[in-house]
């Protein structure tokens, strides 16, 4: 097979590949002090005894912790063995859909109980799928209660799908409504004496506004107004039917809080109870005594008797076994990036490499992408769309599924899809792109500094950062944007079947919800990602299937590392084991946030520094 030749490595390749080799080496130095270590929990955790069985009778217990992702980031090995193992910094959606669709048919459960006070957030799109599983248990006859001590924005709107809400008698329900405020940097920038040369196509294409402005512009403020209403009327409207409240009494609350306060003399709780957002005040004590009267106490201590997402999950895989036909589930969650890249980040060559694995499996007859990205490096979105469109000239099925935000360079790889896909409260579009680049010729002027050279062309050395921008490169980088963009619209307008006019009417980065994206002929159908993985299923004609999830390879030494200090391993490691590292850990964790300027420019990677991204584009 011929494949075809990479590009040489431009000036910005080289440039960050340098920030990422270094990254790299850092986390391989870590990883290889501690692999001695990992040795030693192995013969602890062969040691161990198996999971015990699940109870008779139990409730499924629902705690979500940290933010609800489609993929976990990556953390280096290391890491993960010193990670605080009661709280979670990231909840795979599909693990609770799955937990609770399996709930649906298991007679040994006839509850949920919906713990959200670790719930960080996760946006209206993830947490509808979340809510479209739980109003299906609900048909079953079963029931759903909600617990926290207090309710943030993002906990409300699943606590809504419960049949009882339990409030803590000092808590609160945090409604405020959806809001969008940028920093611009226009007015620091000319303090500092920061040159920031910026092309773009599309005047709706804001990512960079806040290096040329110090406000929001008309056009940022009229589609960002339209999908974050949009977004908002599809939260008040979801929480106002589940909780059976008349239309518009949230945005009356919120709009008069102050004075509703003022009534109940500042009690909160009180309040979310005068209003019915909840159904019963209680204190932590009664809470836990009415779980173990409803559910009985569990065998591990004074707790009601329930099992977690997780648990409840690994019982299920020990007897699943894969069928002969297969729907395959590739995610792409993060920033597009040039190159390799770990979880959480879209890397263009490993992610090929999956999908060129995915073409060796003959178990798979379908394909599903799963899109959560507000895109990134253009040239990146273009080598993962060409590899997916070469998937479905092999007449294999391949249907996009987009969660919170699938937009630029996201809609770019969407392209290439049968079938494109979205929930109503997607974000999508932000057709456009652009590029930057900064010069500090002025900054250097001000502490005395000053560059002077020769060059054999107009335009040698022109992307120095200590000289100013040539008026010929200046044209040159704009001519390839502009480039890319006419690019980017005829492969929307080739792949939507639409005229190349049309679409650049509705480009031009503007940001559309999954529902208006319909309309507009950007997406084909509204649906959940199980509603895409049983479309993709029929298209290719499969009765009975299973569903693979397609990951990155590890390494044989990662890959025991993982499985030593995975959920199931962690619990057979002695805490005593972990002391004499835990100093080690402290340094790491301080040098972290020292590396995260390093990391954002890491994410520059593509070679003709030419980016279709959306700013902050994401679904609150």
């Amino acid at each position: 097979m011929n494949y075809p030749q990479q590009k040489p490595r431009g000036f910005f390749r080289r440039f960050f590949g340098g920030i990422g080799a270094l990254i790299t080496f850092l986390r391989n130095l870590v990883l290889n002090v501690f692999f001695l270590f990992f040795l030693v929990i192995l013969i602890v955790a062969i040691g161990s005894s198996a999971p015990k069985p699940l109870p008779e009778k139990f409730a499924l217990r629902v705690a979500p912790s940290g933010v609800l992702v489609d993929q976990r980031t990556y953390i280096d090995t290391a890491s993960l063995l010193f990670k605080d193992e009661q709280e979670d910094s990231e909840t795979v959606v599909r693990d609770v859909v799955d937990a609770i669709n399996r709930a649906s048919d298991d007679k040994r459960i006839d509850s949920i109980v919906l713990e959200l006070g670790g719930l960080g957030g996760g946006g209206i799109t993830k947490m509808s799928e979340i809510g479209q599983a739980l109003n299906a248990f609900k048909a079953k006859g079963k029931k759903i209660i909600a617990t926290s001590d207090s309710y943030s924005q993002d906990q409300y709107f699943l606590a809504s799908y419960a049949d009882e809400i339990y409030l803590h008698t000092m808590g609160e329900v945090q409604l405020t409504g959806f809001g969008r405020y940028i920093t611009y940097y226009k007015s620091a920038l000319d303090k500092l004496g920061v040159n920031v040369h910026v092309f773009r196509s599309g005047k709706y294409k804001d990512y960079v506004e806040p290096f040329l402005r110090d406000n929001m512009s008309d056009e940022s403020r009229e589609h960002n107004s339209q999908w974050l209403n949009a977004l908002w009327a599809q939260y008040t409207q979801t929480v106002e039917t589940q909780r059976k409240l008349p239309e518009g009494s949230l945005n009356k609350l919120i709009n008069n809080l102050d004075a509703k306060l003022a009534e109940v003399k500042g009690d909160s709780a009180q309040l979310a109870l005068n209003e019915k957002l909840v159904d019963k005040l209680v204190s932590r004590n009664e809470i836990d005594k009415m779980l173990i009267e409803k559910f009985g106490k569990s065998d591990e201590g004074n707790f009601y008797n329930a099992v977690g997402v997780h648990s409840y999950l690994a019982e299920a895989h020990v007897h699943k076994l894969p069928k002969q036909t297969q729907v395959g589930l590739l995610v792409a969650s993060g920033t597009i990036q040039d190159g390799h890249q770990q979880d959480g980040a879209i890397g263009s060559e490993n992610f090929v490499d999956m999908l060129r694995g995915i073409e060796e499996d003959e178990s798979i007859k379908a394909l599903v992408i799963r899109i959560d990205s507000g895109g990134g490096s253009a040239f990146a979105s273009e080598i993962i769309r060409a590899e997916i469109d070469a998937i479905r000239k092999r007449n294999i099925p391949v249907y996009i599924s987009m969660g919170s935000v699938a937009a630029s360079g996201g809609y770019w790889m969407a392209t290439a899809g049968d079938e494109i896909w979205a929930t109503p409260t997607t974000i999508t579009g932000s057709i456009g792109v652009f590029g930057a680049f900064p010069t500090l010729e002025n900054s250097l002027q001000k502490i005395g500094l000053n560059t002077d050279g020769i060059s054999t062309t107009e335009l040698g050395g022109a992307l120095s950062i200590d000289r100013p921008l040539a008026p010929k490169m200046n044209s040159v980088i704009q001519a390839g944007v502009d480039h890319t963009y006419q690019s980017f619209i005829k492969l929307v307008a080739d792949a939507r079947k639409q005229d190349v006019a049309a679409i650049h009417e509705i480009a031009q980065g503007h940001v559309w919800t999954g529902a208006k994206a319909k309309e507009i002929g950007l997406v084909d159908n509204l649906g959940t990602l199980n509603d895409v993985i049983a479309a993709a299923a029929a298209k290719a004609e499969l009765k009975d299937y299973s569903v693979k999830l397609i990951t990155q390879k590890l390494s044989p030494k990662e890959e025991l590392i993982r499985k030593l200090v995975g959920e199931d391993a962690k619990v057979f490691v002695p805490k005593s084991l972990l002391k004499p590292f835990a100093e080690l850990n402290l340094v790491q964790q301080q040098i972290s946030p020292l590396l995260k300027p390093l990391v954002a420019l890491q994410k520059m990677t593509d070679p003709q520094g030419i980016y279709a991204t959306c700013l902050e584009c994401v679904s609150p």
